[in-house]
């Protein structure tokens, strides 16, 4: 049974940056599609970044894009996100999360993602 692991977060100023991790055990995640999800206080959780196994495909909310950078290590089994030029509005609870079969693309739905990870937070203040 897979597990996912968040870390990295923390509480940093405005225009600052932070890397999260996200460390699987029990799986690879060769053919899995791994994303990034958000929650911020008194919001829905929603997609933040996803990166395709199989070919590294990646995919970005428009509130990210430019900023946020989401990378893996294959050999680590270990799915990055950089988080750079951080603003107050990306202050959320970040989760790690796996959708173990590959159909074909990026899904934006949390629905699709079997595995979750426990979450990190992350707090930016001005």
């Amino acid at each position: 049974q897979v597990q996912l692991i968040e870390s990295g977060g923390g509480s940093v100023q405005a225009g600052d940056s932070l890397r999260l991790s996200c460390a699987a055990s029990g799986r690879s995640f060769n053919r899995s599609i791994v994303g990034w999800f958000r929650q911020a206080p008194g919001k829905e959780r929603g997609f933040v970044s996803a990166i395709r196994s199989v070919d590294g495909t990646t995919d970005y909310a428009d509130s990210v894009k430019g900023r946020f950078n989401i990378s893996r290590d294959s050999a680590k089994n270990i799915v990055y996100l950089q988080m750079n030029s951080l603003k107050p509005e990306d202050t959320a609870v970040y989760y790690c999360a796996a959708q173990i079969k590959d159909y074909g693309a990026i899904n934006y739905s949390e629905r699709r993602y079997e595995v979750w990870g426990q979450g990190t937070q992350v707090t930016v203040s001005s």
